[in-house]
């Protein structure tokens, strides 16, 4: 009887074997070759899954923002307001190695979106669907008088996501200056700044 093989969880596999060798080696180590290597699988076994390095780092970036929003729903699923938002950005952080490891999979995706289009514009959507989380905690917080009257929701919510993408490149170019305490407080100094006094 052949073996049943679950696809899914081989496409997850793969992926896993991506992020080892991007933060091992940088995204031009990620080739096939070294991917399929790394995750054991003979060199033609990827391409049922991923015609090309290209479709694997997109799969890649949804995969990372997926697990994402999964945390993100697990965590804020008994907060509001402002306990929320800081608890969604505590998920978005690069703040221990698996985050890391995503954030580094997220920087290669935006090398490539920057001359692919289609790429361009799975981002734009990942970053619309931040942004609305973001002000449905923000009006929550407002509704409950935790902010001020002077806090603009809309450009609020664009500075912090500014914040988290931008933690993503500071945490893997310059881990010493970024660690998970900074960037913790960090975070909480610019959710100071909309507290209502």
């Amino acid at each position: 009887m052949p073996k049943v093989v679950d696809h899914d969880q081989r496409r997850v596999e793969l992926v896993g074997a991506t992020w080892r060798i991007i933060a091992r080696d940088g995204l031009g180590g990620a080739t096939m070759r070294e991917i399929a290597a790394e995750a054991g699988f003979a060199n033609g076994a990827l391409k049922p899954y991923f015609p090309s390095k290209e479709h694997l780092l997109t799969f890649a970036f949804e995969h990372v923002f997926q697990e994402t929003n999964k945390r993100i729903v697990k965590a804020t699923r008994n907060n509001r307001g402002l306990a929320a938002l800081r608890v969604f950005c505590h998920e978005v952080l690069p703040l221990d190695d698996e985050k890391q490891s995503e954030a580094r999979i997220v920087i290669a995706f935006w090398q490539r979106a920057l001359a692919d289009a289609s790429k361009s514009a799975l981002h734009e959507q990942s970053v619309e669907q931040w942004r609305e989380q973001i002000l449905v905690h923000l009006r929550h917080a407002r509704a409950s008088g935790e902010t001020g009257p002077a806090t603009k929701d809309e450009e609020f919510a664009a500075v912090l996501l500014n914040m988290l993408l931008g933690a993503q490149i500071s945490v893997s170019l310059s881990p010493g200056t970024s660690t998970p305490a900074q960037l913790m407080s960090q975070l909480d100094a610019l959710l100071g700044l909309i507290r209502s006094s």
